[in-house]
């Protein structure tokens, strides 16, 4: 099976001939992912949705530092241009090796406040675009024997209050990314996803009261910090290598261990020094 991304034995990535579309990537996770690829050598695709100034500066980055990169605006509420994104990505990179699929709404809200036209929004971005580009591309990915990575959230597993219509497309995009992935392995197509959580980007700085404690954030942490877009780079990129070959549909938490945390488990331990006590059987 050929696989779009070879890594040698001292796990260097070498991406020199890799061509990569990442969708979302004017700003936030999108972004870092599309420049962690550029740094390790792939010629890149910036899709965006409304701003063009990220993307755009993403692709100064990349031609500064001799790399190849274009960025290219679609709105994903609408399969034409969709279909136009797939087709100016190809034509611009010469084929396709690396599909990120990251683009989405993040939305919180109230239930009984979401309107249909709401959800019809955050399903089409978030999921109904990600279905259709794959479709697009598939040709181009399925020459090469590419890979699709699906970004999709710890909020597919973790619940959080008024996240019902984001969560819901997160667990969307985990039950199309396992189903996805048995169809297209017979055309040497690998598709898995990566389920961040705390990742830091200028929208939550931004969304943060005044005088937020983010160092006292960080020790909720297991690892000790929160992740960066970066991280979620460097997973991508090992998803799409061949150091990943036999990973097929599966979705990685990227989460420093959020998700291993026990409700209420520090303060069980403060009110009991340290061990619960035990129950009788």
């Amino acid at each position: 099976m050929q696989m779009a991304v070879a890594v040698n034995a001292s796990n260097d990535k070498s991406l020199s001939s890799c061509r990569v579309l990442v969708t979302g990537a004017g700003t936030g996770i999108g972004r870092g992912v599309g420049l962690e690829f550029a740094a390790a050598g792939a010629a890149l695709v910036f899709h965006y949705s409304a701003s063009s100034l990220g993307a755009e500066t993403a692709v100064e980055e990349v031609l500064r530092a001799g790399g190849s990169a274009k960025a290219i605006q679609a709105d994903l509420n609408d399969v034409e241009q969709i279909s136009r994104l797939g087709s100016e990505a190809i034509d611009f990179l010469g084929g396709l090796d690396v599909l990120v699929n990251n683009a989405g709404i993040t939305l919180t809200e109230s239930f009984d406040r979401v309107s249909p036209e709401t959800y019809d929004e955050v399903f089409n971005v978030n999921m109904r675009g990600m279905y259709f580009l794959t479709q697009q591309v598939l040709p181009a990915l399925r020459d090469g024997g590419g890979s699709v990575v699906n970004v999709s959230s710890i909020h597919a597993y973790a619940a959080m209050s008024e996240h019902s219509l984001y969560a819901a497309t997160k667990g969307a995009i985990v039950a199309f990314t396992r189903s996805l992935a048995l169809e297209l392995i017979k055309q040497d197509i690998r598709v898995n996803g990566i389920a961040p959580g705390w990742i830091l980007v200028e929208k939550h700085r931004a969304a943060m009261p005044p005088g937020f404690d983010f160092d006292a954030a960080e020790r909720t942490i297991p690892a000790g910090f929160i992740g960066t877009p970066r991280d979620v780079g460097r997973l991508a990129i090992f998803l799409a290598s061949e150091g990943s070959r036999y990973i097929v549909g599966q979705t990685i938490l990227l989460d420093g261990g959020q998700s291993l945390v026990m409700p209420l488990a520090d303060r069980i331990s403060d009110l009991f020094g340290g061990v619960p006590p035990s129950r009788p059987e």
